[in-house]
């Protein structure tokens, strides 16, 4: 086993966000998500398969569901479940500070 930290190998703003799968089995998916001011592309929406419960480590986020009038304002710490084929998007995170999502998908 090795250990490994959540806030290392940040890249800087490469215009990309960083996405490090930390542990995949069958049924299971945990990922690091890193935001530098990435948000979801105009009329996109995620819809997925499998359910997601993401948490916000770092920086900060809005995150827009289809069937909610405003968006959620998400700082470190903020967490939401959220269940398979629930529409929804990215609308913001911040440009200035990595922003970090560790995301759990789940069969």
């Amino acid at each position: 086993m090795h250990l490994h930290n959540l806030f290392a190998h940040l890249e800087a703003h490469t215009g990309q966000e960083q996405l490090d799968t930390l542990l995949s089995r069958p049924g299971l998916k945990i990922e690091r998500i890193v935001s530098t001011g990435q948000a979801s592309p105009p009329g996109f929406w995620y819809e997925q398969e499998q359910g997601e419960w993401l948490v916000l480590l770092a920086g900060e986020a809005k995150l827009v569901f289809e069937d909610e009038a405003s968006p959620r304002d998400l700082l470190p710490g903020d967490f939401v479940d959220i269940p398979p084929k629930c529409r929804h998007r990215v609308e913001w995170t911040d440009p200035e500070v990595a922003t970090v999502w560790l995301a759990v998908y789940y069969e």
